[in-house]
Parts: structure tokens; C-alpha cells; sequence
């Protein structure tokens, strides 16, 4: 290699000329290659691959990428897959253009009046009707809602809340998405809706307390109104059910559909049938939905729907509507610095998340993270960002072990589970995200053994850990939590030093699953556990057990083993 780069040094010494031609041609190439790059004006044809949203320009024939290279042309068309263009042929955004066109309407205002028409048009699904006040007390749409600080987008809000049947979208914050069935706030000025959509530059997303609102035409025709409620059960009817279900009606041609529909209107979270009579409220502890009975007992035909049970005088057939409880929704930072840390210490998968998001709706304070997971942060969990130190949130959470680690808080609750169950989690988490899967491939590779390895010694060290150096430990099986939800978050809150009243956990209850929940673990066509995986996790078990009955605790759920 020496020998060619020194002919080629003496070549060019000899013939300076040809080396200059060379240079030149070959800066000349990378100018081509930079103004193409910089190409910004994609024209389009209707049926095009990528045709032109409402609002752009009229088309043109189309002369880009696909008629330039046949080999980009099979990988753009593969139906489901975006185009994906290397440096050469650059898929160059739309928001120049459009800002420019902002500019000469007269600034956000008409950029946003026009990224709505733009939407409508493309999408017809909504219609958009308003700019609107928004309070954290007192919400404008009481149904669900969720966040992301991230990747929000109008059209994601809109089948969101259309998936699940209601009336209005609205967005609020660049980040924030809002359904309900009515809208009950006044208007605003179109100039207070001023925030972009984090995931949408191009759309407005309402403002600060400010509401951008969307109502569902089409979807409404085509999706059963209240089909997703959720059934509760059969209950006995309370003692004074005035006062306990405020809300009530007389249907001589009840059905399910028809009282879901009354109380959905009147904008509570239970309805419930008896016979001809339709109740609707709260979870309250004059009703707390603890005591299920035998359904066999609300089994009276509905007089407006033969195929349907619609409860009797004294046994109320109980739904959850879509109607969100607010009762528990609000959230803050703690008012002033916290004098304890205290640690919601967890094994890797198992439910760290999810009791961080029982913790912030029973307290109504936000947790904090010994990390920082950007993901979580834009899902709503906003103690996320704040040091775990800062004394602003009710608990932490840490995977943490290690004696000096552990010393560093002054109590925690350690949260356990099946280690089958937790490791499949983890790896779920480690290969498919926070609520995605990991792929056959993994399991089957070498990832997955590999895992088990590392991690199963992890999780019974990490219990050991806890139970040895922590000052005051509270724990809490993952199971029993899902099992008794009410009774082990009354121990959580308790540990933390809050006094949460029970019609405020009664609301948690119904709203238990949140946005950050994986749908459940995946059914494999086998099973990933060997023998001797399983040899070695159940002695793990066995060590567990044992350190919490030495230590006067309840051992292990039975349903650790056998496996």
C-alpha cells in the first residue's frame, strides 16, 4: 500500500495538471450532490406515493425518487413500509413552505386556521369547532384522556377518543389529549390556541388551559356508542341509593345501552340497571363495587332488549362508562421539601410503573425516578425529570441494590413478583420498549438464555438486599396488589405518609390501568423456561421465601411454584 501511494505522490509531482482536473471534477460532484440534497420542492399527482395533503399547492407529474432508480422503486412501494431515502435522496420537510405561507397569511393564527382545514380535508373525520377555556379542577371534556410530550398529533387524539366512542377531541398544551361527550366551558380566542403539536409542527394543539376542539362525525356513525363500557358486576342495591347513586331515571323500555347513554349524558362513571330504573354516580363507600354477587341474581330480562339482563329492585347490574372520574386526577409536586426519601424499590418487570401511577393518583403527588427515562417523562410521569434528591416527590422509584445504595433512603416499599413473570417482563421491556414485545428471534436466540442468566440471581438478590440493609421496608407482592388493590394501596399510602380518603381510592380503582400498560405477555407457542431455567429460579424462590418468613413476614404467593 506504501509503495502505490508514493507512485502515485511522484505521478502528480510529475503531471500537476491532471491532479488539479481531478480535484476540480471531484468538488464539482459534491456541489451536485449538496444542492440536490437541498432540494425542497417534492412535486406530486394524485395517486402519487406521497399526494399532497390539504392546503399545498395544486400538483405536478411526478419526477422524483421512484423514476430515478428502479432499485429504490420496490423498497417505496412494499405496502405498510415509509420511504426511507439515504443522503443522496433526501425526503426533505414540509415546514419550510408552510411557515413561509404562515408568514405571508399573517403568522400563527392563519398557520393554524390552515393546518385544521388541511386536516379536515384529508382526514373527514372531524370537524373542527373551537378554541375553548380548559381547568385543571374542573376539565371542559371529562372522559379519557392521555399525554405525550413527544409525539402528539391531532389525528392520533381524534382516534383515540373515537375508538372508544365519543363525541369530542380536544388537545391542549402541544401535548395533551382530551374526550368527552360535552363540552362544558366557554370560548376562547382563536389566538389563544397557539401551541404546536409536538409530533405535528404543522397543527395547532390548543394552548395554555386552552382547548382545541374537535367534534367526531363520522366515527360516530359507524362505531356503537357505548360499547365499551366496562361491566362491573352484580351488586346489592345500597341502603339509601339517592344518595348513594344521585342520578336516576324511569325506563319502561330499559336495556343496557339506554342507561350507559343516560348517565354518559349526566357525565358519571357507573350505571347501573334495576329492572326498569336506571341509577348513575360515583364509586363512594355508600357504594364501593367490594362486594360482587352471584350474577345468577341481576338476571332479569331487559324489557327493551330480550337478549340482555338489566339487574332488579334489589340487585343492580353495574357498568363503567367512558365518563372519567376526575376525583383523582390531579397531581402536583409536594408544596414543600420532603423531610424522608423514600425508595419504591422494585425488581426490572416488575410493575414499578404501574404503582407509580397508583401512588400519583391516591396521593395526589407526583413520584420521582433514581433515573431519567424520557419515554416515561412524556407519558405524564413529570417527577421524572427532577433530581431524586429535589425533596419534591412523594416517593422514588429505584431498581437499585447494594448495601450504600439502599442506606441512602430512610424507608421504602419493595415490590415483588413471580420471577417467571417479572424476567419475561423485563425482557419484553429490553427488546419491545416500555409496552411493546420482544420477537420470536430473541427468544429464541441466544438473548434469551443468556437473560435468565444475568437477571434470575438478580431478582433474589436484590429482595435479600432490601430486607437486610433497609432502614423500614414495607412489601408489597405485585399479585396481591392486583388481587386486593384497595387494601395494599391503603399500605402504600400509609408507608408515605399520607392520609388519602377512600372515596379518592375508590376513583384510583377505576382508573387503575392508565396509559402505561403492556395489554398483557404475549402468548408464545412455547414455553421459554428449560428445566434447568426452572431449577434454578425455584431455588432462588425458596431463598426468597424463607428471608421473609424469618423476618416475620408472609412468604411467597402459592402461585410461585410449582411451575
Amino acid at each position: 500500500m506504501a509503495k502505490l501511494l508514493v507512485k502515485l505522490q511522484r505521478y502528480f509531482r510529475r503531471k500537476p495538471v491532471r491532479f488539479f482536473t481531478l480535484l476540480a471534477l471531484y468538488l464539482a460532484a459534491g456541489s451536485l450532490v449538496f444542492l440536490h440534497s437541498g432540494f425542497s420542492g417534492e412535486p406530486t399527482v394524485p395517486g402519487s406515493p406521497r399526494a399532497p395533503a390539504g392546503g399545498e399547492g395544486p400538483g405536478l407529474p411526478y419526477l422524483g425518487v421512484m423514476q430515478l432508480s428502479r432499485g429504490f422503486k420496490a423498497a417505496a412501494t412494499m405496502p405498510g413500509r415509509a420511504r426511507r431515502h439515504g443522503s443522496w435522496f433526501k425526503n426533505t420537510s414540509k415546514e419550510p413552505a408552510e411557515r413561509g405561507k404562515a408568514r405571508d397569511n399573517g403568522g400563527t393564527r392563519s398557520r393554524a386556521l390552515r393546518g385544521r382545514s388541511g386536516r379536515e380535508k384529508e382526514e373527514d373525520r372531524a370537524r373542527y369547532i373551537g378554541c375553548y377555556v380548559d381547568n385543571t379542577r374542573q376539565r371542559t371534556l371529562r372522559g379519557m384522556s392521555f399525554f405525550d410530550y413527544k409525539k402528539m398529533t391531532v389525528f392520533r387524539c381524534q382516534d383515540n377518543c373515537a375508538e372508544r366512542g365519543y363525541l369530542y377531541a380536544g388537545l391542549e398544551f402541544g401535548a395533551e389529549c382530551y374526550c368527552g361527550h360535552k363540552i362544558q366551558a366557554s370560548n376562547a380566542s382563536e389566538s389563544e390556541c397557539n401551541m404546536e403539536c409536538k409530533g405535528e409542527r404543522s397543527n395547532t394543539c390548543g394552548g395554555i388551559n386552552r382547548l382545541s376542539i374537535y367534534r367526531l362525525e363520522l366515527a360516530q356513525e359507524s362505531a356503537r356508542r357505548y360499547g365499551s363500557a366496562i361491566f362491573r358486576g352484580c351488586f346489592r342495591r345500597p341502603d339509601n341509593v339517592s344518595i348513594a347513586l344521585p342520578a336516576s331515571q324511569l325506563m319502561l323500555n330499559m336495556s343496557v345501552d339506554k342507561c350507559v347513554d343516560f348517565c354518559t349524558e349526566k357525565e358519571y362513571p357507573l350505571s347501573a340497571l334495576a329492572g326498569t330504573s336506571c341509577h348513575c354516580g360515583f364509586p363512594t363507600t355508600l357504594f364501593p363495587l367490594h362486594e360482587r354477587e352471584d350474577e345468577q341474581l341481576c338476571a332479569q330480562k331487559c324489557p327493551g332488549e330480550e337478549f340482555e339482563s338489566c339487574g332488579t329492585t334489589d340487585f343492580l347490574l353495574v357498568y363503567q362508562t367512558q365518563v372519567q372520574d376526575n376525583r383523582c386526577m390531579d397531581r402536583r409536586f409536594l408544596p414543600t421539601r420532603a423531610k424522608q426519601l423514600v425508595a419504591l424499590a422494585s425488581f426490572p418487570g416488575a410493575g414499578n410503573t404501574w404503582a407509580r401511577h397508583l401512588i400519583e393518583l391516591a396521593t395526589g403527588f407526583y413520584t420521582g425516578s433514581y433515573y431519567f427515562d424520557g419515554s416515561l417523562y412524556n407519558k405524564g410521569f413529570k417527577g421524572e425529570r427532577d433530581h431524586w434528591r429535589s425533596g419534591r416527590t412523594i416517593c422514588i422509584k429505584t431498581h437499585e441494590s447494594g448495601q450504600k445504595e439502599i442506606e441512602s433512603f430512610d424507608s421504602a416499599i419493595l415490590l415483588i413478583r413471580n420471577p417467571y413473570k417479572a424476567l419475561m417482563a423485563e425482557f419484553n421491556r429490553k427488546y419491545g420498549g416500555h409496552i411493546g414485545f420482544a420477537a420470536h428471534a430473541h427468544w429464541k436466540g441466544k438473548e434469551w438464555p443468556e437473560f435468565v442468566a444475568n437477571y434470575a440471581p438478580w431478582w433474589a438478590t436484590h429482595t435479600l438486599d432490601w430486607l437486610r440493609y433497609g432502614k423500614k421496608v414495607l412489601v408489597v407482592h405485585f399479585e396481591d396488589l392486583k388481587r386486593d388493590l384497595f387494601v395494599q394501596l391503603q399500605r402504600m399510602v400509609g408507608l408515605l405518609g399520607i392520609t388519602a380518603c377512600e372515596d379518592r381510592l375508590l376513583c384510583v380503582e377505576g382508573q387503575k390501568d392508565g396509559n402505561f400498560k403492556r395489554s398483557g405477555l404475549r402468548k408464545l407457542e412455547y414455553d421459554p423456561y428449560t428445566p434447568e431455567m426452572r431449577k434454578m429460579i425455584s431455588g432462588y424462590i425458596k431463598t426468597v421465601d424463607t428471608a421473609l418468613k424469618l423476618r416475620n413476614l408472609s412468604g411467597v404467593p402459592d402461585d410461585y411454584y410449582p411451575r
